[in-house]
């Protein structure tokens, strides 16, 4: 009796249905089944494989690009949160301009200090050692906002020597070599004593020291504000460009899982809130002082 099905018709047929037909065809002769239908499947397994292979494919490729999907947008808002800490922090670094052209108008700094930008610069510098590749890989942007706010403030401590009287730009010049011979020593420190893992370490706790002395100032002038009762000597963009800055390093931080972002950044945004807080509370005090009194009869 001639086999009734076609190859490509076996070939799409599962393995139960196939059992049934050899068993209707061969007409009751069950002796012969197993052979038939061995014969059969053997005939269809490539078909099967190259079924589930490609199935399995699928899965894969669609797994593939949900993560690839994924990975795209958890990078965009990494590159987001950083680039908005460059910007926020370049607002930051111009702020001292008005105090500059008042220096260069007057040729003389007056009863400034200097020692604000000095400060700044040896922070900058730091921060910016630790974002390079030789310290650390993936935080190229660190690097890039501490190298620009360096170069702000070397400028300002120029011009303050510049126009200093003879006592400060002394003082101011062996503050500046000191600055920089504390740098080169950082740098001959972590290439030369250090693997990579100890250098990004060693590297990243000094930043994080060095950030944290830098909210001093944001603390002297909540204390200062606190006790006059006042929001002049606290300017509201300043603050809040403040606030903005630590805020975007400490979700770029926090994104990269960099404990050595995240944590500074972290308190810095706490000292924005509260320095906005007091100015909200205080500047709505002073408006309330300012209304007329109503008179009584």
């Amino acid at each position: 009796m001639p086999f009734p099905l076609k190859y490509d018709q076996i070939s799409r047929v599962s393995n139960h249905t196939l059992h049934d037909l050899c068993i209707f065809v061969l007409n009751g002769r069950r002796e012969k089944r197993d052979t038939v239908l061995g014969l059969v499947i053997r005939t269809t397994q490539p078909y099967r494989e190259r079924r589930e292979k490609k199935e399995g494919l699928m899965i894969s490729s669609d797994f593939a690009a949900a993560s690839s999907s994924t990975a795209s947008f958890y990078g965009f808002c990494t590159y987001a949160a950083g680039i908005a800490g460059n910007v926020f922090a370049f607002v930051l670094f111009v702020s001292p301009m008005p105090t500059f052209k008042r220096i260069v108008r007057n040729k003389s700094t007056e009863q400034f200090s200097g020692l604000p930008y000095i400060y700044s610069l040896l922070n900058c510098l730091i921060c910016m050692w630790y974002g390079l590749p030789w310290v650390s890989y993936g935080v190229i942007l660190v690097a890039s906002v501490n190298s620009i706010g360096a170069a702000f403030q070397l400028a300002y401590v120029s011009l303050f020597i510049r126009f200093a009287d003879s006592a400060k730009r002394l003082r101011m010049s062996g503050l500046l070599i000191g600055v920089f011979s504390v740098f080169a020593l950082i740098i001959y420190a972590s290439l030369e004593l250090c693997d990579h893992p100890t250098r990004q370490m060693f590297v990243g706790y000094l930043s994080v020291a060095s950030l944290i002395s830098m909210f001093a100032s944001p603390l002297f002038i909540i204390n200062l504000v606190i006790r006059t009762r006042s929001v002049e000597f606290m300017p509201f963009y300043l603050s809040l460009a403040t606030f903005l800055m630590s805020i975007s390093f400490f979700a770029y931080g926090m994104l990269l899982h960099d404990f050595f972002i995240y944590i500074p950044n972290g308190i810095g945004t706490v000292l924005g809130v509260v320095q906005l807080l007091l100015y909200a509370y205080y500047s709505k005090s002073v408006e309330e002082s300012r209304l007329p009194l109503v008179a009584s009869h």
